[in-house]
């Protein structure tokens, strides 16, 4: 029990770290021990419909929501009530050990899954190992519960097509007379042929009852939940069942789950009653403060050392209900992950989870395919196996002397194998074992990227740079691109807030032209400002050229246009920062320095600052312009579409440019900025430019972090940004004061407001 616990949890932490399989989105998980007592089982499950908690016994809505798939449980007369409620519901049950053939019926359980095959399979395994040795003449003991009686049905009907049933008999393992009396027409039979379909509990009484009474000369043939029966493997019983031949699931390999298993300490998980209970049993001790059935005088200090102690729980070589166990939590994240990602046309479905489920298919990290049929039922794929004396003479060991695969054609059911190693199958490829023949070697899973398309490939191929590999890792497929669109909601918004920027500018440009005679507008230059409103529609209007799919036109035109506006709209301010200060000094006595830079010095100095970028601009599109780029780097199934710089150095000029002009204006409008001026200019200037410089400043390490399309955005939002600052900054307060207060908009307020300043 501890290690399907532990392999469930094994299984949902590899999931949660795959960033293909359910990227956004963690799984959780609520384990719950019912003790083997059905009751528990129907009230775990009724809890998990409803979400509510252990002490909401009232049935209120209060607690925990709704599960959308249980895995449970493993005993298949519990599931098959459990699934007959969770039907109801379209609540998937996936099981990792009930095997009933009646669970295949899905008018009655139309939410049951399971990853290990249906009983039904396991009895054509049985009567394909009876007709290979040509008996006829058998004998069949189940357990009196759904597992047994259903069983014993179809294997009675099978053998009854070529060969005779000498008895059938089930028993419970409190009917303890009636066991008796089976063995009893047991030792009468001729039938030297036994199958047993039983459970565990039932098996350890039989057991000990045919040992008792010394009851040999028989050949059992042992179902799958009694073929990790320790009875079989007992030295003392090898004379009674020595030759034993067992089906049992396929074994499977969990790459990295012997490590987890033994990095487990009480410490780090205190309140952990199963982990107190299978420490006291593994280390022969008891914990103090634990209230647990196990007694013994040595104390449990939860330090004992796992690592050195050598154990059935440690040894992952024989991995088959735990290693079905992980496969259904395999099973149910690729379920979502097929509903998440569904293709338009194609889903969702009623029932979602549901549809997704039973069209799941995957490949598991040690080649298994993993699928369901119609019925719900996993594909049948069975280890016959062979109690033996090991070679030591003294021990009973058990080894894997066939492979049933019900997957494979008629007339290929059953397979005998005499093979080191099974073929590798398609996603994998073959590693040589050092120190063993060539014939021996391991199936490794192909790298992410990688695929092999044939059985046995000797090594993985690599996709060219537009495909990745599937999940199962036998085919390339084109990857998605991805690029910030006009039509997704992040492009949308982008666009309507650049948009909405322009619009503010040009009726901000449409009020000052109204009022271009007044003082508010005619101060500081009135050319400058109109020219400023412009270059800032056009920062507002340069931002959309980053969005859409890249061209080689928008590619160059979104950096030109980025940066030929910016240093215009720069330029302006810094012009209108060197006004305010010359005009300061010009009311200095003997101070003419106003007629040395006047308006067409001023129109001079901005063209002359917006050429020196233009000529930058030129010099790189014309040496080594931006152009688009697919980047596979980022992301493994996407295509990030973007536009390469081309020249680093180019984009650092035009770059430094801009950083060069908004620190220089910074740097004079913080000096000018207890100047005396009309309508507080050179404050205004200080305060847009102390937004520009620390939009741009943050907006480096937020584009250097920023995946993907999410780059572009940043860099979308870092324009729009600044130019909202400069827009709101220097021309709210000048907006203001002409539409709400004009009496402060006249030459004799001017002048008092300068009268007051001087």
């Amino acid at each position: 029990i501890w290690c399907i616990y532990k392999s469930m949890i094994f299984a949902i932490e590899e999931i949660n770290k795959d960033e293909t399989l359910l990227p956004n989105l963690t799984l959780g998980y609520r384990i719950l021990d019912n003790c083997l007592n059905l009751q528990m089982s129907l009230r775990a499950a009724l809890k998990h419909i409803g979400g509510l908690e252990d002490s909401a016994s009232d049935y209120s809505c209060q607690g925990l929501p709704p599960v959308v798939a249980i895995i449970g449980d493993p005993v298949s007369s519990h599931s098959v009530a459990i699934s007959r409620v969770l039907g109801l519901f379209g609540i998937p049950l996936v099981s990792y050990s009930a095997s009933c053939s009646c669970l295949s019926n899905k008018q009655e359980y139309p939410s049951f899954f399971r990853t290990i095959p249906s009983d039904i399979f396991q009895v054509k395994v049985m009567v394909e190992i009876i007709k290979h040795f040509r008996w006829t003449w058998v004998g069949a003991v189940g357990s009196d519960d759904d597992y047994g009686r259903y069983a014993l049905l179809s294997f009675n009907e099978e053998v009854n097509k070529f060969g005779c049933i000498a008895f059938s008999r089930t028993f419970t393992a409190n009917e303890r007379e009636k066991m008796l009396q089976i063995i009893h027409i047991l030792k009468l039979s001729t039938a030297k042929i036994i199958v047993l379909f039983m459970q565990k509990s039932e098996a350890t009484l039989f057991i000990n009852e045919i040992v008792s009474q010394n009851i040999t000369g028989k050949q059992w043939i042992g179902s799958d939940s009694l073929s990790g029966f320790p009875g079989f493997a007992r030295n003392e019983n090898f004379r009674f069942f020595g030759g034993t031949i067992g089906i049992n699931a396929k074994r499977g390999l969990i790459p990295g789950f012997e490590k987890h298993l033994l990095q487990i300490q009480p410490s780090m998980d205190g309140n952990n009653n199963l982990l107190a209970q299978f420490w006291e049993t593994m280390f022969g001790c008891t914990f103090t403060e634990n209230n647990t059935t196990y007694t013994s005088s040595k104390v449990c200090t939860g330090k004992e050392d796992i690592l050195n102690t050598k154990t059935a729980y440690s040894d992952v070589s024989e991995l088959r209900t735990t290693y079905n166990a992980y496969k259904a939590v395999y099973t149910l994240a690729y379920a979502l992950h097929n509903l998440i990602f569904c293709e338009s046309g194609k889903g969702p479905f009623e029932n979602k989870l549901l549809h997704y489920l039973k069209t799941v298919s995957f490949v598991t990290k040690s080649g298994d395919r993993v699928a369901f049929d119609k019925n719900g039922d996993a594909l049948p794929m069975y280890d016959i196996l062979n109690w033996q004396r090991a070679d030591d003479g003294g021990s009973v060991v058990t080894k894997v002397v066939g492979l049933f695969d019900g997957s494979s054609t008629i007339g290929n059911e059953l397979v005998p194998e005499s093979v080191c190693s099974r073929s590798c199958p398609p996603g994998t490829r073959k590693a040589t074992r050092k120190g063993e023949p060539v014939c021996c070697f391991d199936c490794i899973p192909c790298a992410d990227g990688e695929i092999s398309s044939q059985v046995d490939s000797i090594q993985c191929l690599t996709c060219s740079s537009e495909f990745w590999s599937n999940y199962g890792r036998n085919e390339c497929v084109p990857r998605e691109t991805e690029f910030l669109s006009f039509e997704e909601a992040m492009g949308i918004t982008l666009t309507a807030t650049a948009l909405l920027g322009a619009s503010i500018s040009v009726a901000v440009f449409a009020i000052f032209l109204c009022f271009r005679n007044t003082p508010v507008v005619k101060a500081n230059n009135s050319e400058l400002s109109f020219l400023l409103l412009l270059s800032l529609t056009l920062c507002f209007l340069c931002s959309l050229c980053f969005i859409g799919k890249p061209t080689d036109v928008t590619c160059m035109l979104r950096h030109v246009m980025f940066g030929i506006s910016f240093v215009l709209c720069i330029s302006c301010i810094l012009v209108k920062t060197i006004v305010v200060i010359m005009a300061f000094k010009a009311t200095l006595p003997g101070n003419n320095m106003m007629k040395w830079f006047g308006v067409s010095k001023q129109r001079s100095t901005v063209l002359l600052f917006t050429l020196l970028q233009a000529l930058i601009c030129l010099i790189w599109l014309i040496t080594s312009p931006p152009a688009p780029s697919k980047n596979t780097k980022y992301q493994n199934l996407k295509i990030i579409l973007e536009c390469d710089v081309g020249s680093v150095a180019g984009f650092a000029c035009l770059l430094g440019y801009i950083g060069f002009l908004a620190c220089l204006c910074f740097l004079l409008a913080f000096l000018a900025r207890n100047l005396p001026d009309t309508f507080n200019e050179a404050k205004f200037i200080t305060f847009s430019m102390l937004i520009f410089c620390a939009v741009w400043i943050t907006f480096i390490p937020a584009y250097i972090s920023s995946p993907g399309k999410y780059t572009v955005a940043v860099e979308v939002f870092a324009i729009l940004a600044s130019s909202f600052g400069l827009l709101v900054a220097i021309f709210a307060p000048k907006c203001y004061i002409i539409l709400f207060k004009p009496e402060q908009n006249t030459k004799k307020a001017l002048m008092g407001s300068s009268g007051h300043h001087l």
